[in-house]
């Protein structure tokens, strides 16, 4: 009589224990960050692949409208708008410059910086203090350092470009690559000493008794050995010039000169928002995380295979 209720109630255990996996606590303490990436992404980019298929406008609220199903009109519409073509010209601009410089500058200073002894915090903190400063505050010391009138071109004088850097369409988003890596630089610095703690010392060891210079350690012992780190830089990297937004529209007013440095995430804020088309601006962003992923897998496919 008493066997069936026991099985039933380890059945129902079992469940459970296949539900939340062997440390149950684990998904507990999980659950919360889940719900909110669920709420925070998930559902609004689901809304957004929804928009993107249909003629979607703002409404009064609590108007009920219809919203028809149009296709691939918004994804067409996307792709021939010149204004998005150049978006996308400007972020791979963006990239070129921007990732390799953020890639190599954030390794060789992670080098120096963990052999330096002295004024070791200082020096970490110094170049950290640039990525956790929002960038409304330091635009204005690089307004004032690019602007016609600026210290830059008071330094090269005749040299400096004309028009100024800035409202320049050949110099604009180069300076913005520039601006970014700047400000990034601290947290890429900081993944590259995280990983070079984990070096073993006895790399290098051998390798200066086999007769390697400084040169011949960072390059066969130092970057092999922190190679996953530089995908991660890498792929931020990538992410951080998807989603270029705040420099762009603080550094030159909105994507100017002639679009020369207007980016997609702008161009969807502008459409989406300003101009009232939040369909069209669905579809780019859906594009534009398409893209992003790809590069993405490209990128991590290349480094496992030089890995392997």
């Amino acid at each position: 009589m008493t066997a069936a209720p026991t099985v039933a109630g380890g059945a129902k255990r079992n469940r459970a224990a296949g539900f939340l996996g062997r440390h149950p606590v684990g998904m507990i303490l999980a659950a919360p960050y889940a719900v909110y990436l669920a709420v925070i992404f998930a559902y609004p980019f689901g809304f957004s692949v929804w928009m993107s298929f249909h003629d979607y406008f703002f409404a009064a609220p609590g108007a009920i409208v219809d919203h028809p199903f149009v296709g691939l009109d918004n994804y067409k519409a996307a792709v021939t708008d010149p204004a998005v073509r150049q978006a996308f010209k400007n972020i791979l601009i963006f990239l070129v410059i921007n990732v390799p410089l953020t890639t190599a500058l954030a390794l060789v200073l992670a080098v120096a910086l963990n052999r330096v002894v002295h004024a070791r915090t200082f020096l970490r903190v110094s170049f950290y203090v640039p990525y956790v400063t929002a960038s409304v505050a330091v635009v204005g010391v690089w307004l004032f350092l690019f602007n016609s009138g600026g210290l830059v071109n008071s330094i090269l004088g005749p040299l400096a470009p004309d028009p100024s850097w800035l409202v320049n369409e050949g110099w604009a988003m180069p300076v913005i690559a520039f601006f970014v890596t700047w400000k990034q630089l601290g947290f890429f610095i900081l993944l590259y000493l995280a990983a070079l703690q984990n070096v073993p010392k006895e790399l290098y060891e051998s390798a200066s008794v086999d007769g390697a210079n400084g040169w011949n350690k960072f390059w066969s012992v130092t970057v092999p050995a922190v190679r996953s780190s530089t995908a991660l830089v890498v792929i931020l990297a990538l992410i951080t010039g998807a989603n270029l937004f705040t420099e762009p529209y603080l550094l030159t007013g909105g994507g100017g000169p002639n679009g020369s440095s207007a980016s997609p995430v702008l161009i969807m804020y502008q459409r989406g928002i300003q101009q009232g088309e939040p369909d069209f601006a669905a579809a780019l962003g859906v594009l534009l995380v398409l893209a992003t992923l790809v590069v993405a897998y490209i990128n991590r496919r290349f480094i496992e295979g030089r890995d392997s």
